[in-house]
């Protein structure tokens, strides 16, 4: 059975619709809070099949509110990526892949919104990543990927929305199994929220079956392209 070493970032950032998919194949995961009083940072030997780094809320990685752990973040991210470990990562957790890989980020203010992603590579996760599918980003600063990294995805912008690096190195800027009440809690969790965040936590409850049913082909090309079912 493959074991996933998952790094959260605030109490609300987990991984909300994704925990269905790995129990229903049988992955295991467990979370680690470096944020905690008792938490820290996993060491690489600790790491198991893989590592997933999620989002950050209101922490960033760009010198305006950066997470207290990124350095430590970011070593234990590049050891994973020399070993050739599947790693993947959303929105703070993918700036920190950006980082860990000779990519960059740059400062941006926190934002919550939920806009659409657009597939420009067929093949992207193995060819299940859908055309479209809704992209909830509630993330500061923006990602830069390294240029050897493949676009996958792009937003409304033309930014990249999800990228690969390597075979199995993969960082979306929005959750693709984000709930609702992820966002309630963090805007409970934290006294810096994104202003006017009624509309986007309404446009999350409405497009909560399109969040699930784009999903289902993510996790899927994600799951062969990391290998996390093979023995």
């Amino acid at each position: 059975m493959k074991f996933l070493t998952v790094l959260q970032h605030t109490s609300a950032g987990y991984l909300g619709l994704i925990e269905d998919h790995l129990e229903g194949r049988r992955i295991r995961f467990n979370y680690h809070r470096p944020f905690t009083e008792s938490g820290k940072v996993p060491q690489f030997s600790e790491v198991g099949d893989g590592l997933v780094l999620l989002g950050g809320g209101p922490w960033g990685s760009a010198g305006d509110r950066d997470v207290p752990s990124l350095k430590e973040e970011v070593a234990l991210a590049r050891a994973c990526f020399m070993a050739g470990l599947p790693i993947i990562g959303v929105g703070l957790g993918a700036q920190i892949i950006c980082l860990a890989t000779d990519g960059k980020v740059e400062s941006a203010p926190l934002i919550f919104k939920v806009g659409t992603a657009t597939r420009i590579d067929d093949n992207a996760l193995n060819g299940y990543m859908p055309e479209t599918y809704p992209n909830v980003i509630y993330m500061r600063d923006r990602f830069i990927p390294p240029d050897f990294a493949k676009t996958l995805a792009i937003d409304e912008e033309g930014r990249p929305a999800a990228f690969q690096i390597g075979e199995n190195v993969f960082g979306f800027s929005g959750h693709p199994g984000f709930k609702r009440a992820m966002a309630e809690d963090l805007i409970m969790e934290f006294e810096e929220s994104p202003s006017s965040p009624g509309e986007a936590l309404d446009t999350v409850g409405m497009k909560k079956h399109e969040i699930s049913d784009a999903l289902v082909p993510i996790m899927t090309g994600i799951v062969q392209m990391t290998g996390l079912m093979s023995h």
